[in-house]
């Protein structure tokens, strides 16, 4: 999703902004209302914290905030802010975040990898996109645990089908192809099934395939895809709660929580043939 939204948001993961809008005069008669709408698509059409306040948002929830860290803290000074799906470095005052422990959902697809045998493990990255960071080093801690080192592997890839293809398109031209192949999305693994059902290579039998998110296209009979979950009901619970809180209280809270992820085990992945 891309641009400030009113209400509940839709699509996938981009820079998102939930607003409560302060009560009109007629609102106020049947107390402390919110009226959702969905405002412009692109974030940056909003020049300034100063223009969201006037525009009548009371808090904002950020998913996966792609806007500089200087931004969001002139949002912050302003306004509640909680951000969802993004680490800041360091934390801003005045913030909240709720997040995955991305790097504990790298570690469990290279543990169950591991115990499949699976010696050759990639993973196609998605460069600074929220989120890539910790699973990059999840990765490349879990491998090395496991005396693996010499045999990590990342490569360029991104969150989308697209750029799940082009990844897939890197494996099947190197040589070896490894045997399992961690994405950095459920999207980008869909990308990778499909070009390499396409070049004839059998998923799980000849390469196990492991997503991230545990979306509904993972669940679709004919992807049945190993994946991690993030939770993202308990996120979204624990996002609106800070928000109610600090409307409520006007503390300026700073810090965070942090979800575990799960392994969802389907069809995609096997024992090292």
């Amino acid at each position: 999703m891309r641009g400030p939204v009113r209400g509940p948001p839709r699509g996938n993961p981009g820079d998102i902004s939930s607003g409560r809008r302060k009560p009109n005069s007629r609102q106020r008669t049947s107390g402390r209302q919110a009226r959702p709408r969905r405002s412009t698509p692109d974030f940056g059409a909003w020049r300034s914290g100063r223009d969201i306040v006037s525009d009548g948002c009371e808090a904002l929830i950020l998913l996966g905030p792609k806007a500089p860290a200087a931004h969001l803290t002139e949002l912050a000074a302003l306004l509640p802010v909680v951000y969802v799906a993004r680490r800041l470095r360091p934390e801003l005052p005045g913030e909240q975040g709720v997040r995955t422990a991305d790097d504990e959902g790298a570690r469990q697809a290279v543990e169950h990898l591991v115990t499949l045998g699976h010696p050759g493990i990639a993973h196609i990255d998605a460069g600074k996109a929220p989120g890539a960071a910790d699973r990059r080093s999840g990765y490349r801690t879990a491998m090395s645990r496991h005396g693996l080192a010499d045999s990590i592997r990342i490569l360029p890839g991104g969150l989308t089908a697209e750029d799940g293809a082009v990844a897939a398109g890197a494996l099947l031209a190197a040589t070896p192809l490894p045997s399992a192949v961690l994405a950095f999305d459920d999207a980008c693994a869909t990308g990778i099934l499909n070009s390499l059902f396409r070049a004839g290579v059998h998923v799980p039998d000849e390469i196990s395939v492991v997503g991230f998110d545990d979306s509904r296209l993972a669940r679709l009979p004919h992807v049945d895809l190993t994946t991690i979950a993030q939770g993202i009901p308990r996120l979204a619970r624990l996002a609106v709660s800070h928000v109610a809180e600090r409307l409520e209280t006007n503390d300026g809270l700073t810090g965070g929580d942090v979800v575990a992820p799960s392994l969802i085990i389907r069809g995609t992945t096997a024992a090292a043939g």
